[in-house]
């Protein structure tokens, strides 16, 4: 289990993975990534964190655009 927070954490600090991807993957929603990434990150990183996710489009689906090249999971396990 230890191994798969760890990948959790490095696929929601990436840019280019979005919560639906990790749900996907790890089946974890996107509250529950944000509960891990509490529960596992310094205050201070964590709250860095939230400021860069908090209202990007990459990280959800919906609000992406078609034109974005493909996501490949193989380069971040």
């Amino acid at each position: 289990m230890l191994e798969n927070i760890d990948n959790i954490i490095k696929l929601a600090w990436s840019d280019k993975i979005s919560f639906e991807k990790i749900k996907r993957i790890h089946g974890v929603t996107e509250s529950e990534v944000i509960k891990i990434m509490r529960k596992n990150l310094r205050p201070k990183s964590f709250k860095l964190w939230r400021e860069r996710v908090n209202g990007r489009t990459r990280k959800h689906e919906k609000k992406r655009s078609l034109s974005e090249k493909p996501f490949k999971f193989e380069s971040y396990v």
